[in-house]
């Protein structure tokens, strides 16, 4: 599964690495578990939905 992220102030998604995905994760809820969030955002963005979390965006594909 590839994800891309993007912040809100960005204009291009970028291919994420779930390593980065975590931290990204880590930073911007710190009060969750990243594991289990990441978990549940891959289990979304395989079905086509785009995740905001905070002031990031996550998706299975870039989007112009």
């Amino acid at each position: 599964m590839e994800i891309y992220t993007q912040y809100t102030y960005e204009k291009r998604w970028q291919k994420t690495s779930e390593k980065d995905a975590l931290r990204m994760i880590a930073e911007e809820m710190p009060e969750t578990d990243p594991e289990s969030t990441l978990k549940y955002i891959i289990s979304q963005i395989e079905k086509g939905k785009i995740i905001t979390l905070g002031e990031c965006r996550f998706s299975s594909k870039a989007i112009s």
